[in-house]
């Protein structure tokens, strides 16, 4: 199958940008049906986003073991214990070595 260059609009920016053959190629071979609508900048800006609201559910809390202040990345439940890092590691249990 042979691709061709398009040029396609942004949909956050309505910057135009050009979706060249070997990515139409790629989206083919790894089975994605819809054309990009972001542009390359606008697809970074968002990725980077992403990955910024996923530490905003951090809390501070109060290890339960040794009462240290520490910051966790999840909302804690009411019901449960939370630990600070260092109580939590001591606490796991350690792998056994995998013998081959």
């Amino acid at each position: 199958m042979e691709f061709q260059d398009k040029t396609l609009t942004c949909r956050d920016c309505n910057g135009s940008f050009i979706f060249t053959a070997g990515e139409q190629g790629f989206y083919i071979e790894k089975g994605l049906m819809n054309v990009p609508q972001r542009c390359p900048t606008c697809r970074a800006n968002r990725r980077s986003n992403r990955g910024a609201s996923a530490t905003d559910n951090s809390s501070t809390i109060n290890c339960a073991q040794c009462g240290k202040e520490a910051t966790v990345p999840f909302v804690p439940r009411l019901d449960r214990p939370v630990y600070c890092g260092d109580c939590f590691s001591a606490m796991r249990p350690e792998k056994a070595p995998v013998e081959a």
